[in-house]
């Protein structure tokens, strides 16, 4: 190859060497700061409602991770092969299937309640959106060993208290029940693939194509009107009274009604939502499913759901609820207050040491001034000497 090939081809090659895959970046002083601010007040307030932080692994083998009973996450999981047993490894594209295998397993002796908060990144494959990352840093709080809907309630009350947190106002609770449609597909005998098709379609509220598609299916006609029927189900809390009159009459559609009311009445001062055919959740939701939307937001800040026998698969079967959302877009409006640091010259800082030390301990940012430009905040304030002692002006 020509000399001057091989010069250009290095210089690209040094060019790329910096540059990051696809929907991956950095984060920068200013913005991790904030996160690990907000990160901090948030585990504080999970702390207080009496959950544990617990920091599972990155990287497992992926049939712990559930990828084989979840063809969603399935596909967002990254894989690779662990070259010292040869098997494969995942690395973790969901942290709940990780809570509850440590509910199952290393939590098992307490079979009474656990709650459980974690803060930490995942990877996805692909990106869930043009303008979204590949590497949300995903934190929630999960409650297992208790079924009734007083649980999914603490759940909500702390994901509606962590968006206070993070300044984001005007929020609207958004409900719906995954178990309103399966009670209706296992009534109508759908099967499994029946069940999954007729699932994504309801995402888009296509009433004409769905009607088309239990046509030829064959359906009873009462099975044909309610899937037909679940995608207008949507609007405020009259939306319970409108279902309990227009589907059939089934005990299950029933017991998920009076959970979404009972949810209603416990956050009766709170902007509503309720949606009987926003049914996006992961394979291993079984229940209540909750959603907190910000004024100007277009996507839910933070989602959630019942998620009972999840640690089944690990040799535990719970009933367990929780949520959880990316750090990275809840900082967006999430401010701090904090005081301008102080410099310090270089040449004081023997005889001003003490001073120093002091100020750290209490909180304070003291920057040494080497008498060069800083990458830190410009210090509107500083330590000098006067009368003798050791000053902040």
């Amino acid at each position: 190859m020509p000399l001057f090939l091989l010069c250009f081809e290095k210089d690209i090659l040094s060019m790329q060497s910096w540059q990051l895959p696809e929907h991956i970046a950095d984060i920068l002083p200013d913005r991790a700061r904030h996160l690990e601010s907000a990160k901090e007040r948030l585990l504080a307030l999970f702390r207080s409602y009496g959950y544990e932080l617990v920091h599972p692994p990155l990287m497992e083998y992926s049939a712990s991770l559930l990828t084989h009973i979840d063809a969603g996450l399935s596909l967002k999981t990254i894989r690779v092969v662990d070259q010292i047993s040869g098997r494969q490894l995942g690395i973790r594209a969901d942290i709940t299937p990780q809570v509850a295998r440590i509910d199952a397993h290393l939590l098992s002796a307490n079979n009474g309640i656990n709650r459980l908060c974690y803060s930490g990144s995942v990877l996805h494959a692909k990106p869930e959106g043009f303008l979204t990352t590949r590497e949300p840093f995903q934190t929630g709080a999960e409650l297992y060993g208790y079924e009734g809907v007083e649980a999914d309630i603490e759940i909500i009350e702390l994901m509606l208290k962590s968006l206070q947190i993070g300044n984001i106002n005007n929020v609207l609770l958004s409900l719906g029940h995954i178990g309103v449609f399966r009670s209706l597909a296992s009534a109508a005998e759908l099967s499994e693939g029946q069940s999954q098709q007729l699932l994504a379609l309801m995402q888009n509220k296509d009433t004409d194509v769905i009607k088309k598609l239990v046509g030829e299916w064959k359906l009873d006609g009462m099975w044909a009107k309610a899937f037909t029927l679940l995608p207008s189900l949507y609007g405020g809390r009259e939306v319970i009274a409108e279902a309990r009159q227009r589907l059939p009459d089934l005990f299950n559609v029933n017991n998920a009604l009076d959970q979404l009311e009972t949810v209603c009445n416990a956050f009766s001062d709170q902007p509503m939502h309720i949606d009987l055919s926003e049914l996006r959740v992961d394979n291993y939701h079984t229940g209540l499913l909750y959603a907190a939307y910000g004024q100007h937001s277009h996507d839910a800040i933070a989602r959630g759901g019942r998620y009972d026998g999840l640690g089944k698969h690990f040799g535990r079967n719970r009933p367990a609820t929780g949520f959880s959302f990316d750090l990275r877009r809840f900082t967006g409006s999430f401010t701090e207050q904090r005081n301008p640091p102080i410099s310090v010259a270089y040449q004081d800082l023997e005889t001003a040491r003490d001073a120093v030390n002091h100020l750290r301990a209490n909180g304070e940012r003291v920057i040494i001034d080497y008498g060069v430009e800083s990458n830190d905040s410009i210090a509107s304030r500083r330590l000098i000497l006067k009368n003798g002692n050791w000053e902040v002006q």
